[in-house]
């Protein structure tokens, strides 16, 4: 009898002892979490404007030793917010921000930069589509700083179209080399590329940062990339909006990065709107610094895709919501998780609700097995939650899934899904438990016909 009290005792002591954190949270609470973790830095109250230190809107000249000695004067005073009147500011070279900076665009500034590539030498540690190199510097480039901001109600515009944007045609062999390098894990310090290479850099770039925020400013005409989030943390863009039509303009770009808040951003850019990177291949893998905890909310979708994960995520993609999301116009594609057996990794723990698109070419679109390309690292895809979402039309087809025989996609659930004009419903290949709930696609049918 004791025996068996014991035992009962010991049973009643392991369910009423187990630890809160087993509870499984549900998205909600996955989501806060998250948010809580997300805490925009604060503005220095040192006010500079970039007037005194010769910076003039003019149009004609250069700005750029202007800027320098604003940052200058915030690094020997440990912060500042440089002010940036009405005009036009040209730069012939880049900004390089310092620790608890903020840019603060005033309405009707416009930063305009220069075309000439020998401007943003020397070389400056980056990435490349998913690879680490050496190479010209972002427009605005911030490397290993904490508290920065970019700020306001004016226009950063990258001079694309006038200058980088036409190495799109010369860049194969750059682009080529550099994922040899990645493959053979060339050391980075050997992996010079720049003058004679003809990689685009950046707009804006992050790189190793901490305690981030842009907000209110437009961005337009980027030579590649627009935003890139590289291996930081502790991000908010909100209110931002976007006009870049060149080749690869991408909105936001985070790779390798965490604790990101994306909200209220009118896209309109002619490429993926948000695309979540985490390194690309063998320099992936051995980076395993995954992008998580990503939070898309209240935006308006414009361009070529709304949210894409991949192609380059070979360290693993976990914990991105995306929710409360509508549309300015068309997308080629709304939700595209993509990757191929090169890059490995995974795709987790994805949240999309309560979004809406207008007329697409694909509506959901998942694949492991983009451009065909590659063998031996397939991508784990699993445990993506579909809610509360809509499309006008889809030309091509509504839901995607593609894995592969040994490595299906899995665990993916649909509920209160609805396609209105679709010419082609469902395509799965290669997946397993996938889960519907109120799913319509085309007209919905409702009471039977009688026999006539």
């Amino acid at each position: 009898m004791k025996l068996y009290s014991a035992l009962i005792l010991s049973a009643i002591c392991f369910f009423a002892c187990k630890p809160a954190g087993s509870k499984k949270l549900s998205r909600v609470e996955k989501r806060d979490e998250i948010l809580k973790n997300i805490v925009p830095p604060k503005i220095s109250a040192n006010i500079l404007p970039i007037t005194d230190f010769g910076g003039k809107g003019d149009s004609i000249t250069d700005n750029k030793p202007a800027f320098d000695k604003a940052l200058k004067a915030c690094k020997d005073k440990k912060g500042g917010k440089i002010v940036v009147p009405s005009g036009i500011y040209l730069l012939n070279g880049p900004i390089h921000l310092v620790e608890n900076t903020c840019i603060e665009l005033e309405k009707g500034a416009k930063l305009v930069f220069s075309t000439n590539p020998m401007h943003y030498l020397p070389l400056v540690p980056t990435s490349w589509e998913g690879t680490f190199v050496y190479n010209y510097s972002p427009l605005i480039y911030a490397y290993q700083v904490k508290n920065v901001a970019i700020i306001g109600e004016g226009t950063i515009d990258g001079n694309g179209k006038e200058g980088f944007s036409k190495w799109y045609d010369l860049q194969k062999p750059a682009q080529q080399l550099s994922r040899k390098m990645n493959h053979e894990d060339i050391p980075v310090k050997q992996r010079l590329f720049g003058e004679g290479h003809y990689l685009r850099p950046q707009l804006i770039q992050f790189f190793e940062c901490k305690n981030i925020l842009i907000e209110g400013v437009t961005l337009s005409n980027s030579p590649f990339w627009t935003v890139h989030f590289l291996r930081s943390e502790n991000i908010t863009a909100r209110k931002v909006k976007f006009n870049a039509f060149n080749k690869n303009n991408d909105g936001f770009d985070p790779e390798y990065s965490k604790n990101i808040l994306i909200e209220d951003i009118d896209f309109n850019n002619a490429d993926d709107n948000v695309a979540i990177k985490a390194g690309r291949d063998h320099e992936g893998r051995k980076t395993a610094v995954s992008s998580e905890n990503i939070i898309i909310r209240n935006c308006r979708f414009k361009g070529l895709h709304g949210v894409v994960i991949g192609s380059e995520m070979s360290a693993g993609v976990q914990n991105v919501f995306v929710e409360n999301c509508g549309y300015g116009g068309y997308c080629k594609r709304g939700i595209y998780l993509k990757s191929n057996a090169d890059r490995g990794g995974f795709i987790r723990d994805i949240y999309i609700n309560n979004v809406e698109f207008g007329d697409v070419e694909d509506g959901v679109f998942i694949t492991s097995s983009y451009h065909n390309e590659g063998k031996g690292f397939e991508t784990d895809i699993r445990d993506v939650f579909i809610e509360n979402l809509k499309f006008k039309s889809a030309s091509h087809a509504g839901l995607v899934i593609q894995g592969y025989p040994n490595k299906k996609v899995s665990n993916i659930h649909f509920s209160n899904v609805k396609i209105d004009s679709c010419t082609n419903g469902i395509s799965f290949t290669n997946a397993e438990q996938i889960v519907f709930n109120n799913v319509i696609i085309g007209k919905e049918v409702t009471t039977p016909s009688s026999v006539k």
